[in-house]
């Protein structure tokens, strides 16, 4: 019984621009790594075909350079590869895809569907009945003709469709390119392969999302997989497995410091990371001045150990203790204006009508200045 690998939404030539610059090179450079690795699992694994369903890249701009890289990275497996565009690379009349059939880049071994038909793979009976997007957005369910499409009698019905599945996925992309629910159904379809949404998701047990290969943002939608589909006799389900082929993890972590156990188990989960990890941290509460020179140091050696850390630490207010405040050895008018500060900033202050926060934001600058200015010093 034949094998599939069903896969989507590479998204080659992705650029990271919200990254510092080396982060934003070795993330794009993922991108491509992910499709080698794709094709040493489907020689590993034997499948007989690999289906990727849109968003092979990221924009039509996508240079020659990266077109070739890309068609390079598939040379692992030379069995067929049954690939659609997606929005991002519709097969507009001018477009990556015309770009790389004059670069004459397309390997022999990859069949693109670059207008709506049947790809037919006579050695392992299959059929694939493709839906490519050729506009960015349409409005109208371009998997309809699957219904009445013919195909060869004992040959199992691949569905290939890049959308939303209406109904089924987050409201904000339940309109453009559109997808019925039970196409597979409608169809008799042994398997539709669908791309758009970047984490696995099942939606029945013969239409499924792979997902992205390689995670693209901080979202825990179970990215960074692809799927091998055992198919069964012609209208039996398939047998669905997902395969982890990603190089990074991405993970947002949040915390609130308000206590010294606060900042021991953030530092805790900061070293279990490793150098696979892309982090979004953001962080909230209080913090006394030994409190923040231990974050500041377990930061610095998170970046050096991480692939990316990105720091939010605006929700975060330093709030000197009184210890912290004499081991300053301020005097003289500093003095004076840490104690007047510190007064407004108090129960006596509020009583009095001023202005709490802002004399307690107040005290943490200066404090952390002088702080600066002592470190600086030494």
């Amino acid at each position: 019984m034949p094998t599939l690998l069903h896969t989507a939404d590479w998204q080659i030539g992705r650029q990271y621009g919200v990254f510092a610059p080396d982060d934003a090179a070795a993330l794009a450079e993922a991108r491509y790594t992910a499709v080698e690795r794709l094709a040493a699992l489907a020689t590993a694994e034997k499948v007989d075909a690999v289906v990727v369903a849109g968003d092979v890249f990221d924009a039509q701009t996508v240079s020659a350079r990266s077109i070739r890289r890309l068609f390079n990275a598939l040379a692992a497996y030379a069995g067929p590869w049954v690939m659609i565009p997606g929005n991002h690379d519709a097969a507009l009349a001018e477009s990556v895809w015309s770009h790389a059939l004059r670069l004459q880049a397309v390997p022999d071994n990859v069949y693109l569907a670059l207008q709506p038909r049947v790809v037919e793979l006579a050695a392992s009976r299959l059929a694939l009945l493709c839906a490519p997007l050729t506009q960015r957005h349409t409005h109208g369910d371009l998997s309809d003709w699957f219904d009445g499409a013919e195909t060869p009698d004992g040959w199992w019905r691949i569905g290939v469709a890049h959308g939303a599945v209406q109904g089924l996925l987050a409201d904000e992309i339940d309109s453009a390119n559109p997808i019925a629910p039970d196409r597979a159904v409608r169809a008799r379809l042994d398997y539709l392969a669908l791309g758009d949404w970047h984490g696995t998701k099942c939606i029945d047990a013969r239409t499924w999302y792979s997902g992205t290969p390689e995670p693209d943002r901080f979202k825990g939608n179970d990215p960074g997989q692809a799927l091998l589909v055992s198919l069964a006799e012609p209208g039996t389900p398939p047998r669905v497995r997902p395969v982890a082929v990603a190089q990074f993890r991405w993970q947002q972590l949040a915390a609130r410091l308000d206590v010294a156990s606060d900042l021991d188990g953030l530092i805790a989960r900061l070293e279990a990371l490793g150098a696979p990890d892309v982090i979004d941290l953001q962080l909230s509460g209080h913090i006394d001045l030994a409190g923040q020179a231990r974050l500041q140091a377990a930061l610095g050696a998170a970046e050096a150990r991480l692939r990316c850390l990105r720091s939010d630490l605006g929700g975060l207010r330093l709030a000197p203790t009184d210890e912290d405040i004499a081991a300053l050895h301020v005097d003289g008018w500093l003095g004076e204006l840490v104690a007047e500060l510190r007064g407004v900033g108090g129960a006596a202050g509020a009583a009095a009508g001023d202005d709490p926060r802002r004399a307690q934001d107040a005290l943490a600058l200066l404090t952390g200045l002088l702080v600066a200015r002592g470190a600086g010093a030494a």
